[in-house]
């Protein structure tokens, strides 16, 4: 099977070397490669590895008979599998299906005290049962994130090197235009990506036969899959709820006014009433959440209205398979967006910017037109960030950043189909920049200090 390299591999390098690690749980949705990822890197790291799935393996979930101490989990283990072997100081063990044996996170304490063995924990869904875990398991884990694959991602996966994300951040320091090759060659494979999302099993087929071939069958089956969890996990009532909200969000987002709107999905349905179920998608990584600020100004945190917001999926690839047959095969022979143009490239930029590690937040002023589709912060500066399908004015981004009332605002991005290009104080970037976002300001930050 081809690897697909991730990032997180090199965040689980980073962890085996620090001798202060503690037991790690990786979280994310399902199907972004975990299971692979950490299955890897033991096999390149240990000389013995010890893998556990609760799903697969519901016998092992007895392990915890005689409490939670290390030995007490070891000599269990040993007796449900007598092969399986613990060298101290060359054992990972990993516990996978955490979602489904919640309860074994009380024993990462036990681990982390212990110290002889190496321990990581994996699960989709866990937003749903994390709070469960948190109390068991506070100070003595530590936590990472892992969702589908970004562009840069994508590029290896194509056989791109490390260095043309350096290539394109000094395109992006320098202000340098880039040429009609690289626009050709980038813009092409980004489209790719837009179509195609970042889910490992439908790259995988693209890289494979080189063609969409297949990949829409495989992206409709992680649709199906999503909803069956949805069946397996959501308690009572919600399911139809949260699948009446999952099922309705590209419609909402075809919209031109993108916010979400409860009332469509029912008719007379309200906010409290669904509140848990939007909450329930974003636990569970299938959705990105973007929130309505009540004023573009610092800080981001609490200044937004919980009752309005835009959802997008956390992957492109799922909103491309729930379009109509028409659109699919549209898009996918002709690259014609059709009526999805605007929002195929939104999600995908906000899907860019919570890869990078940003929350999603935007503005909409009551009574009026102004709005931008994104924020962003630095140490001292709110940046407005713009999405446009088609070129032309970018009204509101100037209103923030020339408007005497908005003082957190100097300067402003815009991402578009178009070249790199500087204009009274909006910098202006192609889409597949996007993913760079969070290092090239960085980098203008470590810059302008003379680093």
């Amino acid at each position: 099977m081809v690897y697909l390299k991730r990032k997180t591999d090199l965040f689980l390098e980073e962890w085996k070397s620090d001798p202060q690690r503690k037991p790690l749980i990786v979280r994310g949705p399902r199907q972004v490669g975990k299971t692979e990822s950490i299955r890897r890197f033991g096999e390149k790291n240990y000389g013995n590895v010890i893998e556990i799935n609760f799903v697969e393996e519901p016998k092992y979930k007895t392990i915890i008979s005689d409490g939670y101490k290390t030995a007490d989990l070891i000599r269990n283990i040993s007796r449900i599998d007598p092969l399986k072997k613990f060298a101290e100081g060359e054992t990972l063990l990993f516990f996978d299906e955490l979602q489904e044996f919640p309860e074994i996170a009380t024993a990462l304490k036990f681990f982390a005290q212990d110290g002889r063995f190496d321990v990581i924990c994996s699960g989709s869904m866990l937003g749903i049962n994390y709070r469960k875990i948190e109390s068991n398991s506070v100070g003595y884990k530590t936590d990472y994130t892992m969702r589908s694959l970004d562009f840069e991602e994508f590029l290896w996966a194509k056989g791109y090197g490390e260095s043309v994300a350096e290539e394109l951040l000094a395109h992006m320091w320098e202000l340098a235009p880039f040429n009609d090759a690289e626009r050709s060659v980038y813009g092409s494979l980004f489209l790719d990506y837009c179509i195609l999302g970042g889910m490992p099993a439908v790259v995988r087929e693209y890289i494979i036969k080189d063609s969409f071939e297949g990949s829409l069958a495989v992206q409709r089956q992680l649709l199906a899959d999503y909803e069956e969890d949805v069946r397996k996990y959501a308690q009572g009532m919600d399911q139809t709820r949260i699948l009446n909200v999952f099922r309705q969000i590209p419609r909402q987002l075809a919209k031109e006014n993108k916010k979400f709107q409860i009332s469509k999905v029912v008719s007379g349905a309200r906010f409290k009433d669904y509140r848990g179920c939007i909450e329930w998608l974003s636990d569970a990584g299938i959705i990105n959440v973007c929130h309505c600020m009540y004023y573009p100004e610092l800080p981001l945190k609490g200044n937004f209205d919980e009752t309005k917001y835009k959802i997008y999926f956390a992957d492109s690839g799922l909103l491309v398979a729930m379009l109509d047959e028409e659109a699919q095969e549209d898009l996918r022979a002709n690259r014609n967006m059709g009526v999805y143009k605007g929002a195929l490239y939104e999600n995908v930029v906000g899907e860019a910017l919570v890869k990078s590690g940003y929350d999603l937040y935007y503005y909409k002023k009551e009574d009026s037109t102004l709005e931008e589709d994104f924020f962003v912060r630095t140490a001292g500066d709110l940046i407005p960030v713009e999405v446009k399908a088609v070129g032309g004015r970018a009204k509101s981004l100037r209103t923030l950043i020339t408007g005497e009332r908005y003082e957190d605002i100097r300067y402003g991005i815009k991402f578009t189909g178009g070249n790199i290009g500087y204009d009274n104080s909006i910098y202006t970037f192609p889409y597949f920049c996007a993913f760079l976002l969070k290092r090239y300001l960085k980098g203008v930050r470590d810059l302008a200090q003379g680093h």
